[in-house]
């Protein structure tokens, strides 16, 4: 298994492998690291990279990793930008998360799954399955290929291109992502907290730019602009202006189902408006996900647990199922857990310290339980394989 560590004065140091547990922590804590990151299995010893031919040294195995990264969500998110993630924004993750777990277990049948928060930038979802250990890169870029729906640059503004430039309707599984987020997200998150279509720039004229119709897209336009130049004229007035701020982009949406419904039903240019409203949703809510850390088993990844160098935090798992409550503001830092234990020293009741005294305690628990579950999958294939029953409780 390669390792590969980022120290202090920036130096990269890659194809890092050692022989046990003990040599592993040992070289851990020799260095101050800013980073530690875990990468494939080879077919060869990593740190022998450099005596080994060249092209000798291939990786074999690798979990099935994913990378949702906030920076992504520039574009769209109103509180925070770059690295910045709050509470607010965290549900731009949440929304990839219930998608992304769903599709894996679902679509692909893994079911040794962790997702980890990477601190500061967003999420990290590791599979470890066989099945997805084994995965070549070409069959783990034709995964890609289905799950990836947003695509293109700042320069693209339609970046949901699934229908073949027609209004087809979506393959089965996006038409199940499309009612998740529809019902649980896009109201509530792009409308409502971060209101996305408040503002012209970057906000309602984008919209107006994904929608096809010229008639209903003309409409629009001169009703949200009458609309702007008044409340510019009522600025004088700050209560009033912050009651008119309400929503508006609730508002506009609303706006534009009216405009459709007002098209008649079976027709191909309501057929076609129904197909861009269903794009515009799933372009603002539908996972942004960094395709090129999937593609490629050679790829590093930060390993969970890790410090952040920035903010002290910790990268701990989440829960999917409560993807919705978590905080990145209350993850535990090093300074808390080095307090904790600090208080707790020297305490008759406390024989030994370690991180079952700290609020570390529930986040070690989870990953714990990912692990047994990775054991005992590995017990039934070894089982299966000698023709034994599994005994075990």
């Amino acid at each position: 298994r390669e390792f590969a560590y980022t120290l202090q004065n920036d130096a990269h140091l890659r194809y890092l492998s050692f022989n046990d547990a003990d040599e592993l922590k040992e070289q851990v804590i020799k260095p101050v690291l800013q980073q530690f990151e875990v990468g494939a299995i080879y077919n060869a010893n990593p740190r022998d990279k450099k005596a080994l031919p060249p092209g000798r040294l291939q990786p074999t195995r690798r979990e099935f990793v994913f990378d949702i990264d906030m920076t992504d969500y520039d574009s769209i998110r109103q509180c925070c930008s770059g690295g910045a993630v709050c509470k607010r924004c965290w549900g731009f993750v949440a929304a990839a998360v219930a998608v992304l777990d769903r599709s894996l277990r679902r679509d692909f049948g893994f079911s040794l799954l962790v997702w980890v928060y990477s601190d500061r930038r967003g999420i990290h979802c590791w599979v470890s399955d066989e099945s997805a250990m084994q995965l070549t890169d070409d069959q783990r870029r034709a995964i890609m290929g289905w799950l990836e729906v947003i695509k293109g640059g700042k320069e693209m503004v339609k970046k949901v291109n699934v229908r073949g430039g027609r209004p087809l309707p979506l393959p089965p599984a996006l038409e199940e992502a499309l009612g998740i987020l529809s019902s649980e997200f896009f109201i509530p998150l792009i409308l409502q907290d971060q209101d996305v279509f408040r503002k012209r720039k970057e906000g309602w004229d984008v919209l107006l730019d994904l929608i096809p119709d010229k008639e209903v897209r003309g409409r629009l336009e001169s009703k949200w602009a009458a609309q702007a130049e008044m409340e510019m004229e009522d600025d004088d007035d700050e209560e009033e202006t912050q009651t008119n701020e309400v929503r508006k982009s609730e508002k506009k949406w609303e706006d534009l189902k009216k405009e459709i419904k007002s098209v008649p039903k079976g027709t191909p240019r309501r057929q076609a408006l129904t197909a861009a409203m269903e794009d515009i949703v799933l372009q603002y809510t539908y996972p942004r996900i960094d395709a090129e850390v999937s593609k490629h088993r050679n790829h590093l990844l930060k390993a969970p647990f890790c410090i952040h160098p920035g903010t002290g935090r910790v990268c701990v798992p989440v829960d999917p199922l409560r993807v919705n409550e978590f905080d990145p503001a209350k993850v535990p830092s090093v300074g808390q857990l080095l307090g904790e234990l600090d208080a707790l020293a020297g305490s008759a009741e406390v024989d030994e310290l370690g991180w079952e005294q700290t609020s570390l305690k529930p986040y070690v628990e989870m990953m714990e339980e990912h692990n047994r579950r990775i054991l005992q999958a590995s017990r039934e294939r070894k089982m299966m394989s000698e023709g034994r029953k599994d005994m075990s409780w």
